[in-house]
């Protein structure tokens, strides 16, 4: 399929597509590669609004496409960064567990987290923990001392520089309207105009299951947005933590809830929250997209989701409303965090796919549709996974 490939275009400027763009130009030299970003700027939505966290690899399940392509992904962030001169701090993260049930959790995690390669990961008892953290308790805690910190806006950027450097053009602005599929090749049509091309690769992020239903492909999963809240810790309280500090997963919730999140800035960061968004592109409350709210409330998976998922709604909601209820949570986990001062910092809106069940889509899911490579659910850890998720899907489109 190579000798047939003269024109390759990449639908989205964050950091996935950015990375996509940048691989096929280095498989396919002779190849004309655009980028379409509807944006007037790379990594306008998640990618500039997530923590900045490089993953190691803790959770997820051996040998599945999470835990590959991150431990993939963190080798090649690690030497590109290197590479360009770009911030990349290994502070180490703690994962604590302050119940008995939480540690017999934490323990099939390390236990994951072993299987997967992590380096240097390792349990710790109680008092084992300030030596680590010296303001932090807990009963026992998993230990991840690779886990690192990165700017993804500014790796986004240095990505992008390479694509133009190898003669590909990226064009801000320009929102696809529409992909279609043609005997040869994919026609995408934008405001200004229509363009053929050999292989089409959609990185759409929060609009990736409209673009994808736009060319034939099933609805769902569909994206149901939510948004996420960061608080920024007051001077004083800064300097309590030294790393990443975050709770044991409960399989009762869908989402992590609060945790401490050293910036790569050195502000520390408490959040995020998780809670529905009233706009796929929503930052603030005043911000509503009738047309987004209506999409989810149409599907019948968001209410079986929401019925399944009470106790974590009140959960949330309290950290929402009340940032007392968010400090505490962090409190929880350092003491030394009481009374600290705290203003709002940046927030999010997580692409969330999910069922027409109402069960939350885990993994990555990578679509192909003839000429179309159509990337649909690209969670967390997707920006840590970017370059190894680029070369996954230039390797699987070139090979088909």
């Amino acid at each position: 399929m190579t000798s047939t490939i003269k024109r390759c275009a990449v639908i989205g400027g964050g950091i996935i597509g950015v990375a996509v763009a940048r691989e096929l130009t280095r498989k396919l030299p002779e190849v004309q590669v655009t980028v379409y970003e509807k944006e007037d700027r790379l990594a306008a939505h998640q990618t500039g609004h997530n923590s900045g966290v490089v993953h190691a690899g803790l959770y997820y399940e051996p040998g599945g496409l999470k835990a590959t392509l991150c431990r993939r992904g963190v080798h090649l962030l690690q030497e590109f960064c290197a590479d360009r001169g770009l911030p990349y701090e290994a502070c180490g993260k703690l994962v604590i567990a302050q119940t008995p049930e939480e540690s017999a959790r934490l323990d099939k995690i390390f236990i994951r987290a072993q299987a997967n390669g992590v380096p240097g990961a390792r349990m710790l008892t109680g008092g084992q923990i300030r030596e680590v953290e010296p303001n932090a308790v807990g009963l026992s805690a998993l230990h991840s001392p690779e886990t690192a910190i990165v700017d993804y806006a500014a790796i986004t950027a240095a990505l992008a520089d390479d694509v133009r450097a190898a003669g590909g053009d990226i064009r801000l602005g320009q929102e696809v309207t529409s992909l279609e599929q043609h005997a040869q090749g994919v026609v995408v049509g934008t405001r200004d105009g229509r363009d053929h091309y050999d292989l089409v690769v959609a990185c759409a992020g929060l609009q990736s299951d409209r673009l994808a239903a736009a060319t034939g492909e099933p609805a769902a999963p569909r994206i149901v947005p939510f948004f996420g809240q960061y608080f920024l810790l007051g001077q004083e309280a800064r300097e309590s933590v030294k790393g990443l500090i975050y709770p044991v997963p409960d399989p009762r919730h869908p989402f992590l809830g609060v945790h401490l999140t050293k910036r790569i800035d050195g502000e520390m960061m408490l959040g995020p929250n998780a809670f529905i968004s009233f706009g796929r592109e929503s930052y603030s409350w005043q911000d509503i997209n009738p047309r987004d709210v209506m999409n989810y409330a149409a599907f019948p998976g968001f209410w079986n989701f929401a019925r399944q998922n009470i106790p974590s709604a009140v959960r949330e909601f309290s950290t929402v409303v009340s940032r007392r209820k968010f400090v505490r949570e962090a409190v929880r986990f350092v003491p030394a965090l009481e009374g600290a001062t705290v203003r709002p910092g940046t927030r999010g809106v997580r692409a969330q796919a999910m069922n027409a069940d109402g069960t939350l889509v885990d993994d990555f899911v990578i679509a192909r549709r003839r000429n179309m490579v159509l990337v649909r659910n690209a969670p967390s850890p997707g920006a840590t996974s970017s370059m190894a998720i680029a070369e996954y899907i230039v390797q699987q489109a070139l090979q088909e």
